[in-house]
């Protein structure tokens, strides 16, 4: 990494790599050494190379060291997660790579060592912000999966975090990475659909759960550094996997967890969606019994200042197909993962003129990420644009749970003359977890 910008070095003092190449100097000893510890046949010399950590290495976590365990210019020096197996796993396949890699449960541990630069987190969604707070405290730059936080005050909370420490973060919509969705942005925000006047999004619906029996957790798993922030309850079989998304202690649910993907699209391509005040309705199906207690089916309609509706729904209602349409009153262009459509078909080979506006490139989500601790700018999906996101998906949440219309306001980031509402936007923390 090369360390050429003051705003790392002053966040975390002399750089563990300039005491790298500073210790190498001084150590002119005859050592025989690796050639890929010297950078030679193409490899990148280990003082040069990032440094990562994961924090929740199932599914996701368990993806994103598979991605970066072969690149080039980086290392994975540790594993968290409370099970015991899916650390064991992990390490397994990194010391196939490399020797040495650090097995915990306590993320704290991984975030005190000096080595790791960077941290990789996929926990489940109560433990976003806590887990990005601590990281960008302890000097570390961060690529947290989506949705950014449980509530708005928590994504509040970790975008000045993240802005206090100078770190640099990435949220895990991908999307920005790809060209499809940024053409369909540049089209909506440069006039080629005319006046914009809907947005419609569609995304997966939710589920039911059935009831499990509470029992001891099983030797494996660290419950309690499991549940974290959450409300302490019994331990069963079916909580502590894939099915905490449905679980409202966990996850706001697909509503949130789903609808950040597109939402922020959405918003990428609307800007209006998220300034000023906005009014904010809807419906929802909720489980009527089991552990799953967030919406299956949703219809809400987010309406901006100057009359452009949102028309966020769970992708089986009618007119909600998966993915992002932008509709204005001269054509659409409908984008999703894997395609890209419009009408008149002829939108898709527009050319920018030299004045229309750009939006950011990034041809790797990884890659992006990567490139931007070396040169200390800001991400394709930096850490505000997560929590817009993130909260256009939880004030939504919130207005299918009260029934009834409600305003926003962007700028206070509260609700406008609703108690009830406001109280919705953040939570309580288990002792002894605060922000």
């Amino acid at each position: 990494m090369n360390e050429t910008s003051s705003n790392l070095v002053s966040a975390r003092g002399v750089s563990r790599r300039s005491l790298l190449a500073g210790a190498a100097a001084a150590a002119a000893l005859p050592t025989v050494v690796p050639a890929s510890a010297l950078g030679k046949d193409g490899a990148t010399a280990a003082s040069d190379r990032i440094g990562l950590g994961f924090i929740g290495v199932g599914g996701r976590g368990s993806g994103h060291v598979g991605s970066l365990l072969n690149a080039r210019d980086v290392q994975v020096l540790a594993v968290c997660d409370p099970y015991k197996s899916k650390i064991a796993k992990n390490k397994a396949r990194v010391d196939r790579r490399y020797k040495g890699c650090g097995a915990y449960q306590d993320f704290r541990q991984l975030l005190a060592r000096d080595d790791v630069d960077a941290v990789f987190i996929a926990s489940p969604e109560n433990w976003h912000a806590l887990h990005a707070i601590h990281a960008v405290r302890a000097g570390k730059d961060v690529y947290c999966e989506k949705a950014l936080s449980l509530t708005v005050a928590e994504g509040r909370a970790l975008c000045k975090a993240v802005r206090r420490y100078g770190r640099v973060f990435q949220i895990g919509t991908q999307q920005r990475s790809d060209a499809r969705f940024r053409m369909a942005c540049e089209l909506a925000r440069n006039g080629y659909l005319g006046k914009l006047h809907t947005i419609k999004v569609g995304v997966p619906g939710g589920r039911k759960l059935p009831v499990a029996v509470p029992k001891d957790p099983p030797p494996d798993i660290d419950y309690n550094i499991w549940l974290g922030p959450a409300p302490w309850t019994p331990y069963n079989d079916l909580k502590c996997s894939f099915n905490w998304y449905f679980m409202s202690d966990y996850c706001a649910g697909w509503i949130q967890s789903w609808g950040v993907h597109h939402v922020d699209i959405a918003l990428w391509g609307q800007p209006q969606l998220r300034k000023g005040r906005v009014t904010v309705e809807g419906t929802a199906v909720f489980p009527d019994e089991g552990m799953a207690d967030t919406s299956i089916t949703w219809q809400t309609k987010i309406t901006a200042s100057d009359g452009v509706v949102l028309s966020f729904c769970s992708n089986r209602v009618p007119g909600h197909s998966q993915g992002v349409r932008f509709i204005g009153d001269k054509g659409w262009v409908h984008v999703r993962r894997g395609g890209i459509q419009a009408e008149p078909a002829s939108l898709l080979r527009t050319t920018l003129k030299a004045s229309d506006e750009r939006l950011y490139v990034s041809r790797s989500h990884h890659g992006n990420f990567l490139e931007c601790i070396r040169t200390r700018r800001d991400t394709a999906a930096p850490v505000e644009a997560g929590h817009r996101a993130t909260t256009a998906t939880l004030v939504a949440d919130i207005a299918t749970r009260l029934r009834r219309k409600l305003t926003f306001d962007w700028k206070a980031e509260k609700f406008i003359k609703d108690e009830a509402a406001d109280k919705m936007l953040s939570r309580s923390m288990r002792a002894p977890w605060r922000l």
